[in-house]
């Protein structure tokens, strides 16, 4: 039992990907996409820095009886994955929005019938 409590963070990594990746496949709305895409990505970012966590690691300062130091690398670049994240769902609900002009729909079957393609 503390085998699977002690991986606690990896289980939720796990359901979070699944449930993102379930909405991507499943759904045929576009923005229910997006949001599925966002859940994904949040997974990763929750995986990369469950890795990153050093038990007992101090910030990377000199200090006088400080022996574990733990990387900030893999936070930085998780600050920079969500900066891109962001404006990656951005573009991605402003082309929702010109689809919806153009089509008078987000739904992909209801595009695919208007002349979208195949």
């Amino acid at each position: 039992m503390s085998v699977v409590l002690g991986l606690f963070n990896y289980w939720i990594v796990i359901a979070l990907m699944m449930t993102g990746f379930y909405l991507v496949i499943a759904t045929s709305n576009l923005i229910k996409k997006i949001i599925g895409l966002n859940i994904f990505q949040t997974s990763v970012f929750i995986l990369y820095i469950s890795i990153a966590k050093v038990k007992g690691g101090a910030a990377p300062i000199l200090e006088e009886g400080t022996e574990l130091y733990a990387n900030p690398l893999p936070h930085v670049l998780i600050l920079t994955a969500i900066v891109v994240g962001i404006a990656t769902t951005a573009l991605g609900l402003a082309l929702i929005v010109r689809i919806k002009e153009a089509y008078g729909s987000i739904e992909e079957d209801d595009i695919r019938e208007k002349g979208g393609t195949t």
